[in-house]
C-alpha cells in the first residue's frame, strides 16, 4: 500500500529531529559515519541536500566556518523543506557564533529557537544565546552590558531546563559574570575615592555588598566601606 502524503511527512519531520538530536548528542563525527556511502559515478547529487550538509558539517569540523555557511545557505536556498534544512539552520548559527560575530549569531538561534520551540536542540540554543552575551564581556572599566545579559540568559535557561546537559557550565558562566560585575562596582569605587567623592564611592561598595555577596572581591569591599565609614565619622 502506497504511504499517504501525511504519514510521509511525519516521517520526514521525525528524521530532522532525529538528525539534530544525534547531533548535539553524539558530536560532529555522526556525520562521517552517516554519509560513508559514495553515490554511484553516473548520479550527479551536488545539489542534493545530503551531499551539501556532508560538505557543509566537513568545513565546519575543519574550522572554515565561511566556507561552510556557504554550503548551509545552499540548503535553505534550494532545499528548504527537507530535514537537512533544519540542521542548517542551526549550523549558520554555530558558524556565525564561532566567526565571532555575536550579535547576528544571536539573531540566528533566536529565529530558530522562535520557528522551532519545541525542538530537542532549544536547551542548547538557549546556552548559544547566553554565550553571545558572554563572550562580549569586556574588561571591568568598560561596558557591563554583556555580562548582565548573560546572567538573565544563563538563568531563563537553568529555569527552563535544570537538568539539561548546560546547566552546569551555565551556573560556572552566571558566577564568573557575577565576579566581574561585582569587580566592575569595585573599580568605580576606587575611581570615586581618586577623584574625592568618598561618599559615592561608599554606595557603590553597599551596592556591591547587596548584589554580590557571593563573590571574591566582597571581603576587600567590606574592608574599604569600613574604613570610609569610620573617616566620615
Amino acid at each position: 500500500m502506497k504511504p499517504s502524503a501525511n504519514a510521509f511527512c511525519r516521517y520526514r519531520l521525525n528524521l530532522a529531529a532525529t538528525l539534530l538530536a544525534t547531533l548535539l548528542l553524539s558530536g560532529c563525527t555522526f556525520f562521517d559515519d552517516l554519509f560513508v556511502a559514495s553515490a554511484p559515478e553516473d548520479m550527479n547529487l551536488s545539489l542534493a541536500p545530503q551531499t551539501l550538509i556532508e560538505e557543509g558539517m566537513q568545513e565546519y569540523n575543519k574550522g572554515r566556518y565561511y566556507v561552510a555557511v556557504e554550503y548551509f545557505n545552499k540548503i535553505l536556498d534550494s532545499h528548504r523543506f527537507t530535514p537537512e534544512a533544519l540542521l542548517a539552520e542551526l549550523k549558520i548559527a554555530d558558524c556565525t557564533y564561532y566567526m565571532g560575530k555575536y550579535d547576528e549569531a544571536y539573531t540566528y538561534y533566536e529565529r530558530f529557537e522562535e520557528m522551532h520551540p519545541t525542538n530537542e536542540a532549544i536547551p542548547y540554543v538557549m546556552y548559544q544565546k547566553a554565550m553571545c552575551h558572554y563572550k562580549q564581556i569586556d574588561s571591568i572599566d568598560r561596558d557591563i552590558s554583556g555580562a548582565q545579559k548573560a546572567i538573565e540568559r544563563f538563568q531563563l535557561l537553568l529555569n527552563a531546563y535544570p537538568d539539561s546537559p548546560y546547566a552546569v557550565d551555565a551556573r560556572a558562566k552566571i558566577i564568573a559574570a557575577k565576579e566581574f560585575l561585582a569587580d566592575h562596582e569595585f573599580g568605580v569605587a576606587q575611581f570615586y575615592l581618586r577623584t574625592d567623592e568618598p561618599s559615592q564611592a561608599i554606595i557603590r561598595l553597599k551596592y556591591l555588598i547587596a548584589m554580590y555577596p557571593q563573590t571574591d572581591i566582597v571581603p576587600r569591599a567590606e574592608t574599604l566601606l569600613a574604613e570610609l565609614q569610620q573617616q566620615a565619622n
